[in-house]
């Protein structure tokens, strides 16, 4: 499939031969059955599997628009919503969406939400209501995603990584994280935290601040913090995240998130 999908990628013509079409469905399907990622942690490392986002990109001009309806709403788009939910143990709540080309693993609960095509839900994971899930973005298991969390997702460039959640992060109310930043596994981010790859990420728990761009380590607490920047303007506060604190390992992690958030006192 992979080479298939590279000649097609570098010679757009292909799309016209039958054969690289179903390829490219069968990437599809795939990816919607969780049998292939977008990207996967090998050897402690994520490694992102650039073929399998040109499939996704390619898997557009192959598709023709349809009308989709659902009782009296009408959609209409050129990929298809996820079918089979009950047999797949994945509870949606009325006006949860989830788009057929992403996998969502059992016991995930998706609230008025989204998740796009190419994403990756783990299992017991929660999409609160208004929560998206963007194109190609990787979720661990065990996640809550609150309210009106934005997490980016991304398809070009090829090369460019997803967003990475990984097992047993919290992340507050409408926090954004965005342009493949990982937040290694048992993080917090208190409500608003919002993550690019030019945030800063400043552990504040030392008597030196020590920074991060690009990674939350995992089992921190992260709050929203400004620090100030220098402009030929003047000097200006530009906004930041802090690390305040460690969640502490335990076998029963959600008392675990109750003690972080009520030791640090991070809204959420």
């Amino acid at each position: 499939m992979q080479n298939i999908i590279e000649q097609a990628w570098n010679d757009r013509s292909l799309l016209q031969s039958e054969e690289v079409r179903a390829t490219i469905r069968q990437v599809i399907a795939e990816l919607d059955g969780g049998r292939l990622r977008v990207a996967e942690k090998q050897n402690g490392q994520w490694m992102v599997h650039e073929w399998v986002k040109k499939a996704v990109i390619l898997y557009f001009p192959i598709q023709q628009m349809e009308t989709i309806e659902v009782g009296p709403f009408e959609f209409h788009d050129k990929i298809p919503l996820k079918k089979n939910l009950k047999e797949a143990g994945i509870r949606v709540v009325p006006h949860g969406l989830i788009r057929y080309g992403s996998f969502v693993a059992k016991n995930v609960i998706v609230m008025p939400g989204y998740v796009n095509i190419g994403a990756y839900v783990d299992e017991g994971t929660m999409v609160d209501t208004w929560a998206t899930v963007g194109s190609c973005a990787q979720i661990g298991k065990h996640v809550h995603l609150s309210g009106g969390v934005g997490i980016g997702g991304v398809l070009e460039p090829v090369q460019a990584s997803p967003v990475i959640i990984e097992d047993n992060c919290f992340i507050g109310s409408r926090c954004i994280v965005v342009e493949g930043v990982i937040v290694e596994e048992e993080a917090v981010l208190g409500a608003n935290v919002v993550l690019t790859q030019s945030t800063k990420i400043i552990d504040v728990t030392g008597s030196e601040p020590i920074e991060y761009i690009g990674r939350v380590p995992k089992r921190s607490v992260v709050i929203p913090g400004t620090y100030t920047k220098k402009f030929p303007a003047g000097e200006f506060q530009v906004p930041c995240a802090l690390i305040i604190g460690q969640r502490k390992e335990s076998t029963d992690k959600k008392t675990s998130l109750n003690n972080a958030l009520r030791e640090n006192q991070v809204a959420v």
